[in-house]
């Protein structure tokens, strides 16, 4: 014999000889009776010898096909054992990754970021749940979440070294990647154009401002300015989309802060609503995990798969990943 005889030949043998028919072992196996017929004379041939005896009344075992039979039914179950663990390898490989999303999916290049897991040798399993930015950290944090995006404040020291190394917030439990340094403006009714023109954040303060969900990163962002400040201005008006917000401040009733992204198209046509010139946050939004994980297998290459849609670079002699940071206008 020159190899090792195939894993269906040896099916077709095994049930043969349990059947006593090609006609009841091909209907078994859901194949055709010649099909069966012809793996059992490719069997016979590769072995050199005649494992059944043909008889009116069907197939019968010769003394050699007796004695191959156990070690024919110890190959199929080798075979089966094989392809169960290769198939629970595959799925160890795959991993599951549960995402929390932000904002708009273009802004964050959500898309090209899950394709890129799915195409990755280790094919990872991606769950989305969209929300604001302090309930995504919050999920992350309970263990419901893996990972996720996050708005905060730019550091000033990254804004004068150009910075988009990792850091670490909440007491070192979060570890946040820097995606991209934007900018939050702050709009007004066309109308009250002299209200905040050449004003600061105190005396915008005063002025009455759009109420956006509690744990959102607009909310947070805000009250860390206007806190120090002695009092939060009081918001009228609530909505959690931000094409929404633009409209709310078009109606005359409230200040509202807008991305460039999302301000740029509208400020390309006619429109109702002031920017203000004196004033501005400048946030980064981040992928963000808990500390303790951030080496984890899956979380690792989520967090290169996503510094890679973003051409975020590992600098020279482990200095952190860099790029040239400069505010984003259009994304």
């Amino acid at each position: 014999m020159t190899e090792l005889p195939r894993t269906q030949a040896l099916r077709c043998f095994i049930t043969v000889a349990r059947e006593g028919t090609v006609s009841r072992a091909a209907a078994m196996l859901k194949l055709t009776q010649p099909a069966v017929s012809l793996q059992l004379k490719a069997l016979e041939e590769s072995t050199g010898l005649q494992l059944f005896n043909r008889t009116p009344g069907g197939f019968t075992l010769t003394e050699a096909g007796a004695a191959l039979l156990p070690l024919a039914h110890r190959a199929v179950a080798a075979a089966s054992d094989f392809k169960a663990m290769a198939d629970s390898l595959n799925e160890a490989q795959r991993g599951t990754l549960r995402v929390g999303t932000i904002l708009d999916p273009e802004f964050t290049r959500l898309g090209p970021f899950v394709r890129s897991l799915a195409m990755s040798s280790q094919r990872t399993e991606v769950f989305l749940r969209h929300g604001v930015s302090d309930d995504v950290l919050a999920q992350i944090g309970r263990g419901e979440l893996d990972v996720g995006y996050y708005v905060d404040a730019t550091p000033q020291e990254h804004l004068v070294h150009h910075s988009f190394a990792e850091r670490t917030i909440a007491d070192g439990r979060y570890q946040l990647a820097p995606l991209l340094c934007y900018d939050y403006r702050v709009i007004a009714p066309i109308g009250w154009r002299d209200r905040v023109i050449g004003k600061g954040w105190a005396e915008l303060a005063e002025l009455p401002w759009l109420a956006t969900p509690p744990h959102s990163g607009h909310r947070r962002l805000l009250d860390d300015i206007f806190r120090p400040l002695g009092a939060l201005p009081k918001r009228i008006g609530y909505t959690d989309q931000e094409e929404a917000m633009i409209d709310f401040v078009e109606s005359g009733l409230c200040l509202s802060l807008a991305r460039d992204s999302v301000l740029a198209p509208r400020m390309a046509r006619p429109h109702q609503f002031v920017v203000a010139d004196k004033v501005k946050l400048t946030c980064d939004l981040s992928f963000v995990s808990l500390a303790a994980r951030r080496q984890e297998p899956v979380i690792a290459h989520a967090f290169a798969a996503v510094r890679a849609v973003w051409n975020i670079k590992p600098a020279i002699a482990g200095a952190g990943p860099t790029r040239t940071r400069k505010v984003a206008k259009n994304v």
